[in-house]
C-alpha cells in the first residue's frame, strides 16, 4: 500500500471539515471544550446551594431568602416573594419584577452604584429575625 492510499484512507476517517494537518489540534480542542462544559455544569449545579446556605438556609426558606433579599435591594418592607410563582408572571407576561417601584436608593447613572451594603455570611438570618421582632413589638 503506497502513502497517498494511507493518506487518503486517514483523510476519509477524520469529521467532515477536518483538514489531517489540523486533526490533532481539533482533538485537543474538543477535549478542552468538554473539560469546560463539565466545569461548566458542576459550577451551575452548585450555585444555587452555596448561595442558600451562604444567605441563611436552613434558617430560612428559599421564599423567605428572596423576600429578604427584595426588601434590601429595593428598600420597601412590604415586598414579598410569591410561592408558587405565577404561571403568567414575568417573563411569560405581566410588569416585570419591580414594575412601579422608585424606593431603591441607589445611583443611577451609566454603571449604577447600589446604596445597600454587601450581605455577609448567614447575615439575612440576622436581618429576618429583627424585622420580625420589630413587627411583633409593633402589634399590641
Amino acid at each position: 500500500m503506497s502513502e497517498t492510499q494511507a493518506s487518503q484512507r486517514d483523510a476519509e476517517d477524520l469529521p467532515l471539515g477536518t483538514a489531517p494537518q489540523f486533526a490533532r489540534m481539533h482533538t485537543w480542542l474538543k477535549r478542552g471544550l468538554f473539560v469546560c462544559l463539565f466545569g461548566l455544569v458542576i459550577e451551575g449545579a452548585l450555585t444555587v446551594p452555596v448561595l442558600a446556605v451562604w444567605y441563611g438556609w436552613p434558617s430560612l426558606s428559599l421564599t423567605q431568602i428572596c423576600s429578604e433579599l427584595m426588601k434590601i435591594r429595593y428598600s420597601d418592607d412590604t415586598l414579598e416573594c410569591t410561592q408558587p410563582y405565577p404561571l403568567g408572571g414575568p417573563p411569560f407576561g405581566g410588569p416585570p419584577e419591580a414594575a412601579g417601584q422608585h424606593t431603591a436608593r441607589d445611583v443611577w447613572g451609566i454603571q449604577p452604584v447600589p446604596k445597600y451594603t454587601s450581605i455577609g455570611f448567614r447575615e439575612l438570618v440576622r436581618i429576618h429575625e429583627a424585622r420580625e421582632r420589630a413587627r411583633h413589638a409593633d402589634q399590641p
